[in-house]
């Protein structure tokens, strides 16, 4: 009896150990070199259409302003990519997004809007917003549609183009700002937005922008919203309680929204992302200086892992990420002691 109680409890811990998310074995993330830029440098956006083709985003702060930065992966190595209009003047990139072939940004051009476009055979082409906006805020793009908000000296401006033309929206009372926007269809877009009331979710129906009714937590202001063909939608934030922030994560499965509150402190979720095997990644503060920190949340489950040691690193900020096939991406910046902020790239899988 005594021999097969030992086994049982050999059994239990065997399979405790199988489960536990602590004795997960995760792949570790490798360091990709990429071209220099002239420090100190900011990054805007990773974006990702499969394992051979990503495009980074971002500007040079030069000492006659700032400069647009775009890089590009091949499967293989990063690349500077200077032909599209307007590489060489003042201005920023940012937003990254996949419409059919083409792959669109977001590009203020000495301070004018405008949406870079470049075909499937690599030429660039850029549609100009049709009005000045002194705030470009966000940038969405799909098959039929795309979206700026932003301000100008009226308030706030949320832009459409339909492919052909442009149009200004709307939206309910009470909105005084938009904070982000993005979308699955040209029928279906989702924005938050800072009300009279606080942070509310609106959502574009194909007609005309509406409250999405979304319970966010109290106190609660939102980072990112994530839109997935199968219909999921996950929400990511701050909630505030007692003047403390911690982070909340919100998924609609199709039926009911459900909120948990992973240990993640306060981190921003901006660059959260679905990964490969269909948790949620996201950059976190790392606690040593010479290595990235990432998580993973898996429902309940929060898994961390870092990136490569980097030597002489005293700050190691992925800004970013991205799904490519089967691998993740990020992109952003190492300062290594004695010289300003420059660009990295790290691999996890692949």
């Amino acid at each position: 009896m005594n021999g097969l109680r030992a086994v049982v409890v050999c059994l239990v811990i065997v399979c405790a150990t199988l489960v536990s998310p602590a004795a997960a074995v995760t792949p570790s993330w490798s360091a990709l070199p990429v071209p220099a830029a002239a420090p100190p440098v900011t990054v805007s956006d990773l974006a990702a259409r499969g394992p051979g083709e990503a495009w980074a985003t971002g500007y040079e702060h030069a000492t006659d302003g700032l400069r647009p930065m775009l890089y590009r992966w091949d499967g293989r190595a990063w690349s500077r990519d200077t032909t599209f209009p307007g590489a060489g003047e003042l201005g920023w990139l940012g937003k990254v997004q996949f419409v059919g072939e083409e792959v669109w940004i977001f590009h203020n051009r000495v301070g004018l809007g405008e949406i870079l476009r470049r075909s499937a055979g690599g030429g660039w082409s850029a549609v100009p917003l049709p009005q000045t906006l002194w705030v470009h805020q966000d940038f969405a793009a799909v098959a039929g549609a795309a979206w700026v908000v932003g301000e100008d000296d009226t308030g706030l401006k949320v832009l459409r183009y339909d492919g052909s033309g442009w149009t200004t929206q709307s939206t309910p009372d009470g909105v005084l700002y938009l904070m982000g926007i993005t979308a699955r269809t040209a029928a279906d877009a989702w924005a938050w937005a800072d009300t009279s009331t606080g942070t509310t979710v609106l959502r574009w129906d194909g007609t005309v922008w509406r409250d999405a009714k979304v319970p966010l937590p109290s106190n609660a202001n939102v980072h990112t919203v994530i839109l997935e063909r199968s219909g999921r939608v996950t929400i990511g934030g701050s909630q505030y309680t007692d003047g403390v922030a911690r982070t909340y994560l919100m998924t609609w499965n199709g039926h009911a929204w459900r909120t948990t509150h992973p240990p993640l402190g306060d981190t921003h979720t901006e660059a959260m992302v679905r990964g490969p095997d269909g948790t949620l990644w996201l950059p976190v503060r790392s606690d040593r200086a010479f290595q990235s920190k990432y998580a993973r949340v898996d429902g309940s489950r929060t898994a961390f892992s870092y990136g490569p040691e980097r030597t002489n690193a005293i700050d190691v900020k992925p800004r970013a990420l991205a799904k490519a096939g089967s691998a993740l991406l990020s992109f952003g910046t190492v300062e290594i002691y004695g010289s300003g902020p420059n660009l990295m790239s790290e691999r996890l899988g692949g």
